[in-house]
């Protein structure tokens, strides 16, 4: 019976195309149908909400737990700060060079050429923060009601403190860390059950998108999906892929194969937070991740690695540009990479964050922040891409912070 069981990557995946063909199919008739309009499409709508709910519910129980018991389990306090200097300088690279793989792209699929729009086009899209505002911002002055409001940069860095202060502590330390660990393995539990709901979720999510955007929304913005799209997949096979290759010595059919849930979930979701359970899952149970690097690395990873929003920033940035008539000059798109790559440690790891990211690139180097509402329309699709490949790198630079320091367990 357990050779016939259908796994939940199957099922996902099964929903996955459900809901685009069902959604493809209904979505012209739903204006006119009152009860597809006013009972079916809010039915299916409630059900992807819930499951994004419950996906949220689990982030900050579980980010703090792990990011505790991670921290502690470390047990030397060197040996945590040279993990965290890893992966902050891998993150850093992998978005920098995302940004750049970005702009290759709008300078050669040009997809604003020939739109000729004029100024004064309206947008309502938040003014990013000062950068250091965002700075600022990462340390608490409330952790709990940090929590609360799900601030998850604020989190970690309580979460860091409280775990390096676990080890500093010695034998009391040390049954605090214990507790963290336990509650860290109840909340594994709370995701598997969480996880079981997946395949209606991803119907009910895909099918909503599908029916209101449908693909008439692909052709006037089809430039800009493709840019986002092959820059994301080739930033995939060749910089992740050679990551891999280069220190795990495996294969990227391995990778992979072994966080393919993971990156599937966050293509739905749009969520790198939400998809957070699924990630450690992945990491520790199919690429066999100890637990203290998994546990600090992917947290960290869920809120300031955006290598696919910050490729998704070059793409738009010159599509505005484009759009508006505006020349971007070399050092203007310079300035984009570095703003990008710091704005990146401030954005959310929620869906839609990439906009408010792109307002403070936008700004850096002159551009109409009202290019925002040609962006907004189609976000939702690039929002699909980028998370995904958000989640992919953090899982890419969580194998090879695990292999530095000799903890991946398994082949």
């Amino acid at each position: 019976m357990a050779k016939n069981k259908i796994s939940l990557l199957w099922k996902i995946s099964i929903g996955f195309i459900f809901g685009i063909i069902f959604g493809f199919l209904i979505g012209p008739v739903v204006p006119n149908t009152p009860i597809l309009n006013n009972y079916v499409m809010p039915f299916i709508d409630l059900i992807g909400k819930i499951f994004l709910r419950l996906l949220m519910m689990l982030i900050v129980p579980l980010v703090f737990s792990s990011l505790v018991a991670g921290a502690a389990s470390v047990g030397d306090i060197h040996k945590l700060g040279r993990i965290g200097i890893k992966t902050l300088a891998l993150y850093l690279i992998t978005t920098a060079v995302a940004i750049v793989i970005g702009l290759a792209f709008g300078n050669i699929i040009q997809p604003g050429v020939g739109m000729n729009i004029p100024a004064g086009l309206q947008a309502n899209a938040r003014e990013a923060k000062p950068f250091l505002d965002v700075i600022l911002d990462i340390f608490p002055t409330n952790p709990i009601a940090s929590m609360v409001n799900a601030n998850m940069l604020q989190i970690i860095i309580f979460a860091l403190f409280f775990g390096i202060a676990c080890i500093m502590a010695g034998e009391r330390g040390k049954k605090i860390s214990e507790f963290f660990e336990n509650v860290a393995e109840v909340m594994y539990s709370v995701t598997h059950m969480v996880m079981s709901f997946a395949p209606y979720g991803v119907f009910a999510l895909i099918s909503i998108t599908a029916a209101k955007f449908g693909v008439s929304i692909l052709a006037p913005f089809a430039k800009v999906i493709l840019g986002v799209f092959l820059g994301c997949i080739i930033h995939a096979l060749i910089i992740y892929s050679g990551m891999v290759v280069l220190f795990c010595k495996k294969s990227p059919l391995w990778f992979f194969k072994g966080i393919q849930e993971a990156a599937i979930t966050s293509f739905v979701t749009r969520s790198s937070s939400g998809t957070l359970p699924v990630t450690l899952a992945n990491v520790r149970e199919n690429l066999g991740v100890s637990e203290g690097v998994s546990s600090f690395v992917l947290p960290l990873g869920a809120t300031i690695n955006m290598d696919g929003t910050a490729l998704y920033q070059g793409v738009c940035a010159l599509f505005v540009a484009q759009a508006f008539n505006i020349p971007l000059t070399l050092e203007m798109q310079i300035g984009i990479v570095a703003t990008a790559t710091l704005a990146s440690i401030g954005t959310a790891g929620v869906p839609g964050a990439g906009l408010i990211m792109l307002t403070m690139v936008l700004t850096s180097v002159g551009l109409p922040i009202e290019g925002i509402a040609l962006v907004a329309g189609i976000d939702v699709i690039l929002d699909a891409a980028r998370t995904c490949l958000n989640v992919t790198g953090d899982t890419a630079v969580c194998a090879v912070v695990a292999v530095s320091e000799g903890e991946i367990l398994k082949s």
